[in-house]
């Protein structure tokens, strides 16, 4: 498949993966320990998400570190969300602090994975997530632009393609960039690819569909092994 970029080529209407399988899916790329960022969208759902028996200090750039799954119904506080004024809940040993700490630890390499939403990834890990051109208001950067610079390993979560269906996965963004060559792994519904030197290498693909319909609905070459794995859930 290396060099194949099939984009406008028909896509298959298949049952993709619902936004929490793809929470569920990032999930398993965190390991034990790890102190993680998690962005607006998909990646704020991944909490609820984590394997059993690891434990995960989630970041929020309002000043948690901590941060466990979110309030359950009736159960809120809301002195206590997220960057997202979502109310969450805390593990054992969780921590509050300055906003202006918190996107320290942004900076200063601290954290060792983040996991964003994504409107554009490039063939060569480029990402674009702040703005659509065309879009009403002014978009919203955020600290995206720290986290994606200063994190040792940044996943990208976001729908295969557009409403309109055209594909998010390009091989040059079009859309203004929030950082150059930082994405790591890319899940999406319909799969999880790996952003490497020699390009874009598919490591699973979602149930029901095969290497060869994922890259049609992807704007850039997918490096295929003969065989690639199906995305399974426990």
């Amino acid at each position: 498949m290396p060099g194949d970029a099939s984009q406008g080529k028909a896509v298959p209407v298949k049952p993709r993966l619902t936004r929490e399988q793809i929470a569920q899916r990032a999930a398993r790329e965190l390991t034990d320990g790890a102190y993680v960022n998690l962005g607006w969208g998909i990646p704020n759902l991944i909490a609820e998400y984590l394997p059993k028996g690891i434990t995960v200090h989630f970041h929020s750039e309002n000043g948690i570190l901590g941060m466990g799954p979110r309030a359950k119904p009736g159960e809120e506080d809301f002195d206590q969300v997220d960057a997202m004024k979502v109310p969450v809940t805390l593990i054992p040993g969780a921590s509050f602090f300055h906003q202006a700490d918190a996107h320290l630890m942004t900076r200063g390499g601290h954290l060792d994975v983040a996991v964003l939403g994504g409107f554009q990834v490039s063939e060569k890990g480029d990402l674009a997530n702040w703005k659509i051109p065309g879009a009403k208001g002014s978009g919203g950067i955020g600290g995206a632009m720290d986290i994606a610079a200063g994190a040792k390993t940044l996943i990208v979560c976001m729908e295969h393609t557009t409403k309109d269906g055209a594909s998010k996965i390009v091989k040059q963004c079009t859309y203004p960039l929030t950082g150059l060559a930082c994405v790591d792994v890319i899940v999406t519904d319909l799969a999880v690819i790996d952003v490497k030197p020699e390009g874009l290498v598919l490591r699973e693909v979602a149930p029901g569909w095969s290497a060869e319909e994922v890259q049609k609905a992807t704007g850039a070459p997918l490096i295929a092994k003969s065989r690639v794995a199906e995305i399974t859930f426990v």
